[in-house]
């Protein structure tokens, strides 16, 4: 059966308004409405060679409404609004065109923080179609070069699939289905005599679809399957664009990637398999409805759950479907048979049971766990032990709506170690990961979305400063650039602030390379003789100081 994309009404956007915003070839390595950590996709990834500094264009006429620059997220990027109704977003970018850098530094040194978040008149930067606003780069956490471009609806500020645009990106490549599960909906649901998830043998067939063998079900059921897609030009493993279930040829379930908010974005934990996610890191996309996920790309009126009955066969179908118009398709056939469960879920139950709709709070020797209602989006038995200051919180499997709060009770401990201490979680990897900890006389907490372990942890070590590119008295005139490399790792580094000659200068941080970057171009400075000195603070007070001298004529 073809796929029915007109099930789902959809806009009719502008198709030769924008241009393109970097005259490289377009090859994408993340496309709209990709399933990420704990969101979706809102752009798409252009690829850049994995190098930095492709001039970055307007993609149509306008005014920069917004510039932000800020060490995680989006790192540098600029907003323009359009007189169409949209605004593009570029982020990542390594800096700016002269004259909005020339903006940027000036707020930059008034403020004393190389962290910005700016909205210009506007009439202070008007821009042309295919004006240069700044230059590709990979700033904003740990990211490899790249642009993220976006195309939002201005009013509502909700991100749109910017090929719906008319930007061509070249795919004649088929989506590629890796996996299909059958999930029971509910605890009479047998699957081949299991009460658990099922994962289906998939094969392909010689028309290069795939098929899995038939299995006997009865209860109430749902699929989920894990697919990719990729593109010409790059290996990147992409989403789709469309996906419908079909059951005996009639349409039971539908999901595309045009549009949504960024409200419901965190949905996305219940649109895949959360407990397999987290314990595989494998993403099973559910074709169906579980817990009344009002993700906006899911078509409500078709919610997916198949109720199989005795004595009759199914015949299942799963269409994907990438922007281009690729396709592929599984077909799964079901034998509907009443048969023991012989393998039922297994249930742990515990003294402490979470009602979702209602308040919760549980403590244990001096540790507390404190859930708003409507944390958790089902009722469920609670698992939590304490042990020498260490929670253990529920295993990381159960997706949060909100976060909770963690409190320790810390009046065992003398003053000096109190401001030594922190709340960390240590996840998977053994990785300490600094939570923000507020500090009451004696008690400590944290506000949380994440389940595992959390623990009191000690931070007494200053952080490390070290002169990178130059040495104490040496003579610096050809550098453009002052680097300083500065790490912590316990509580991690919270703040820094350097001068020259006693005046506030601006340093980048670099966080892939623990670097500190300083442009001799930002000052004029004068003589030859010059005193450098930077102090850096962890996250629990801990400074480090470093003083130095270097000589430097301009």
């Amino acid at each position: 059966m073809s796929l029915n994309i007109n099930l789902f009404a959809q806009t009719n956007y502008p198709s030769d308004y924008f241009g393109v915003p970097m005259d490289i070839p377009l090859l994408v390595s993340g496309t709209f409405g990709e399933l990420r950590e704990n969101h979706l996709h809102s752009g798409i990834d252009l690829k850049t060679q994995k190098l930095e500094g492709f001039p970055v264009m307007a993609t149509a006429d306008g005014y920069i409404s917004r510039i932000r620059v800020s060490l995680m997220g989006f790192g540098k990027v600029v907003y323009i609004t359009h007189p169409n109704g949209y605004t593009t977003v570029y982020a990542h970018l390594q800096n700016f065109s002269p004259e909005i850098e020339k903006y940027i530094k000036n707020e930059q040194y008034k403020n004393r923080n190389y962290e910005v978040h700016l909205f210009p008149k506007p009439t202070e930067f008007v821009v042309k179609k295919g004006q240069v606003i700044g230059f590709s780069g990979s700033t904003g956490g740990y990211v490899d070069p790249h642009l993220h471009y976006e195309i939002r609806d201005t009013q509502s500020e909700k991100p749109i699939n910017p090929l719906l645009f008319g930007l061509l990106i070249k795919d004649t490549i088929k989506p590629i289905i890796k996996e299909v599960v059958v999930y029971p909906l509910s605890d009479e649901t047998q699957i081949s005599h299991a009460n658990f998830p099922y994962q289906l043998c998939l094969k392909k067939n010689k028309k290069g679809d795939y098929e899995t063998d038939k299995i006997a079900v009865s209860g109430i059921i749902g699929i989920g399957i894990s697919v990719i897609d990729l593109l010409n030009g790059a290996n990147n493993e992409n989403g789709i664009y469309y996906l419908e279930l079909l059951v005996n040829g009639q349409l039971y379930h539908q999901q595309k990637f045009e549009t949504f908010s960024y409200d419901e974005t965190k949905y996305l934990n219940l649109l895949i398999d959360y407990e397999r996610f987290m314990t595989t890191q494998k993403r099973i996309q559910k074709a169906f409805i579980d817990l009344n996920n009002p993700l906006s790309i899911i078509n409500p009126s078709y919610p997916g759950k198949i109720i199989i009955q005795d004595g009759f066969d199914y015949k299942i179908e799963i269409n994907v479907k990438d922007f281009a118009g690729n396709s592929s398709k599984v077909t799964i056939p079901l034998e509907g048979k009443n048969q023991e469960i012989l393998q039922p879920k297994t249930k742990i139950e515990t003294p402490y049971f979470i009602k979702s709709k209602e308040f919760n709070k549980f403590t244990i020797d001096g540790v507390t766990v404190a859930f708003p209602s409507n944390a958790f989006y089902e009722d469920f038995y609670f698992q939590y032990a304490v042990s020498n200051n260490k929670a253990m919180i529920h295993q990381p499997i159960i997706p949060l709506d909100k976060n909770y709060t963690l409190t320790f009770e810390v009046s065992n401990y003398n003053e000096q170690e109190k401001k030594q201490l922190f709340i960390a979680y240590i996840d998977n990897n053994d990785k300490i990961i600094y939570q923000s900890t507020t500090k009451k006389e004696n008690t400590f907490y944290t506000t949380t979305k994440n389940l595992g372990t959390f623990v009191l942890m000690k931070d007494s070590i200053p952080p490390s400063i070290k002169l990178h590119n130059f040495k104490p008295k040496q003579w610096i005139s050809k550098l453009q650039f002052m680097e300083i490399e500065i790490d912590d790792d316990v509580s991690g580094i919270d703040t820094y602030a350097a001068e020259i000659n006693g005046e506030w200068i601006l340093m980048e941080y670099d966080l892939k390379r623990k670097m500190l970057v300083y442009d001799f171009n930002d000052k004029v400075l004068n003589g030859h003789q010059h005193q450098f000195k930077i102090k850096v603070t962890d996250k629990v007070g801990n400074t480090n100081l470093l003083e130095t001298t270097f000589y430097r004529v301009e």
